[in-house]
């Protein structure tokens, strides 16, 4: 049950001044980014994910080096032939790896450095993502290719006579997501906290939960302090504790968590002062007003206003009336749900938990022209496809880093089907195949209630958001 989240704190705003650069004209892409010259400069709870070993390390220079050698023939004998700098860049391509502000050219940003040569895994390999090219730490990382790149860790690992961990090789049992961009993650937390009781200590003998396996979208951070619960469900009440969960490999005891607290309370105090990047492109104002009228009678009641300080609603929308695919919903029972609201990880009982919340949260919209695929299991495109439900493609592959500005989302191929030389997961998982368990395009119909016109001042609008 993985969530980020964060606690205000006055240092916050001079942090962030720290981290995002200054904005420059519409249509300039390359503002979207972040600007971070050296590590030193960045918010203390950025720099504690870039240099923390939360967890053990999985991989170092010699094995990320020698990815290449697990590579479909016709790429790896690309990649053989290539310099070593366009090499790394193939396999940050492949993987959805990318640079780190502050750290270009070294570990990526979804690695922390450990200080004795080895990469750790750390939120980012979920939350750093980037949008029509440029990275955005707390954004969805839309391109990671988690299960791609486990596998072939592991193999490389074979190649040069490494030692393999137990740990690792049971990552290769649980599917870690069927479509690059998406991830099994709600599953993870729920394997990892099956064996632990409430106080963290490690319990092997307890018994393998029923797992539902299906791919979730990641959130953007700058979501988080809108909301008073989290995930897809809204079933959690949020604490940095909660930042944690994925510490629970079977290495990390109790006192492991304790020690590590402290960290992540910064980090928590981070992500609560990130804001959502703003729209680079052109905007026509005066139909972003007429969207905006009809945002705030249509949208508003589930999704919130913006720009006047009202609170976020939070509103749950029963599974019934929304109608996106439920295996998320179902992947918790209301068991879990309560289980973890005794855990440790919510302060045992101190912040209360929905165990049966019947839908999923109409979600806050800041940021959502960058946000980019929409629905809790990242099914659909663009905004365009989003308001018009039966026009959604259903399988579709998105370029690396085209921005489509007339559609506002992806940039994306639509097929009928999966072409008949895509062969093995590896490949079908660069593709996003809505005809898969949990990955269905239906449902969220509303915008049906508007007319053409309504629609595209209503994207209007959201462009500004």
């Amino acid at each position: 049950m993985l969530s980020r989240n964060g606690f205000r704190q006055s240092c916050g705003g001079l942090a962030l001044v720290a981290l995002w650069g200054a904005w420059s004209a519409a249509g300039d892409v390359a503002s979207i980014g972040v600007s971070i010259k050296n590590l030193d400069e960045a918010p203390a709870g950025y720099r504690h994910l870039l240099q923390n070993d939360f967890v053990p390390p999985q991989l170092d220079q010699e094995v990320f080096e020698s990815l290449w050698r697990t590579w479909e023939p016709e790429l790896k004998q690309k990649a053989e032939q290539a310099s070593a700098a366009e090499r790394r860049e193939l396999t940050l391509t492949r993987y959805g790896l990318l640079e780190a502000p502050g750290r270009v050219g070294g570990i990526p940003l979804q690695y922390a450095d450990d200080g004795h040569g080895g990469w750790v895994l750390n939120c980012f390999s979920c939350h750093g993502g980037k949008v029509a090219g440029q990275v955005v730490p707390g954004l969805p990382n839309t391109h990671i290719a988690l299960e791609t790149l486990f596998q072939e860790i592991f193999e490389t690992k074979q190649i040069l006579k490494r030692k393999i961990d137990p740990g690792e090789a049971t990552t290769l049992v649980v599917p870690l997501g069927k479509s690059n961009g998406t991830t099994n993650a709600i599953i993870f937390g729920v394997v990892l906290g099956a064996y632990r009781d409430a106080d963290l200590n490690l319990h092997p003998e307890y018994p393998t939960p029923k797992m539902i396996h299906h791919d979730h979208d990641a959130p953007p951070w700058w979501h988080v302090k809108r909301k008073s619960y989290l995930y897809a469900d809204g079933f959690a009440g949020k604490g940095h504790r909660a930042l944690m969960q994925f510490m629970m490999t079977p290495q990390n005891g109790p006192e492991v968590f304790h020690k590590s607290e402290d960290a992540f309370k910064e980090i928590y105090a981070w992500i609560e002062t990130l804001e959502p990047p703003k729209y680079p492109f052109d905007i026509d104002p005066s139909l972003a007003s007429v969207g905006k009228g009809l945002f705030n009678k249509n949208c508003a009641e589930c999704h919130g206003t913006y720009g006047d300080g009202t609170p976020f609603p939070g509103k749950i929308v029963p599974i019934d009336v929304v109608g996106t695919d439920q295996a998320r919903l179902d992947s918790l029972t209301p068991a879990m749900r309560h289980s973890y609201e005794l855990s440790w990880f919510s302060n045992h009982g101190e912040k209360k938990s929905v165990s049966d919340p019947g839908g999923y949260v109409a979600q806050p919209l800041d940021g959502i022209w960058a946000s980019a695929p929409y629905l809790h299991n990242g099914s659909v495109p663009t905004l365009y496809d989003l308001f018009y439900p039966d026009q959604r493609p259903v399988v579709w592959k998105r370029t690396e880093n085209g921005y489509d500005q007339k559609k506002i989302g992806l940039e994306y191929t639509r097929y009928e089907t999966l072409p008949a030389d895509v062969k093995g997961g590896k490949q079908k998982r660069t593709y996003y195949d809505g005809r898969l368990f949990g990955k269905s395009v239906a449902g969220h119909t509303f915008p049906d209630a508007l007319n053409d016109e309504e629609k595209r001042a209503v994207m209007e609008y959201l462009k500004t958001l």
